[in-house]
């Protein structure tokens, strides 16, 4: 009997970038299954709401099997043993993430010993983007257009125009 190899990428993927595209497609070259997990997490100010972002990763990803959008609410290390998967995906971008998720990384090991984390070094054409960067080139009128998904740029653009009314 074949066992599937699952991870889980977490975050609060606002907004969702080509980052985070890359370090999906390339964790499926190691993993049969991803599972997209949305961190609730209402104390931090976010441009697209909870709902918003689980629909627009589902829409990113309609058409694989392999990659499945969910959420969660309290730590991660519990989510994982409510689904039955003890693998992390994180993405890093440079070494100052390297220091944020390792600490990351041996907090979730004291909590959880059976969990394990994987890191994937995101792409350098993606290394400069960050959510946070996305979200201050749009409120500044900015185009990011080549660091995020079409239907993220689309999502963007009409929340500007409400914005604007």
């Amino acid at each position: 009997m074949k066992v599937d190899k699952i991870a889980i990428y977490a975050g609060s993927f606002d907004p969702f970038t080509k980052g985070h595209q890359n370090v999906i497609d390339r964790g499926l070259r190691v993993f049969d299954k991803i599972i997209v997990a949305l961190a609730h997490n209402v104390s931090k100010k976010t441009i697209f709401s909870f709902d918003d972002r689980i629909e627009i990763i589902k829409e990113i990803y309609k058409d694989r099997d392999n990659i499945v959008v969910d959420s969660f609410e309290g730590l991660l290390v519990d989510y994982s043993k409510k689904i039955g998967t003890s693998v992390l995906l994180r993405g890093m971008r440079s070494v100052s993430d390297f220091e944020y998720e390792l600490q990351m990384a041996l907090a979730n090991k004291t909590l959880y010993s059976e969990i394990e984390t994987i890191f994937i070094v995101t792409d350098s054409k993606y290394s400069h983007i960050s959510s946070s960067l996305i979200r201050e080139i749009v409120s500044l009128g900015g185009s990011v257009k080549k660091m995020v998904p079409g239907v993220v740029e689309r999502r963007l653009k009409e929340k500007q125009k409400q914005k604007k009314r």
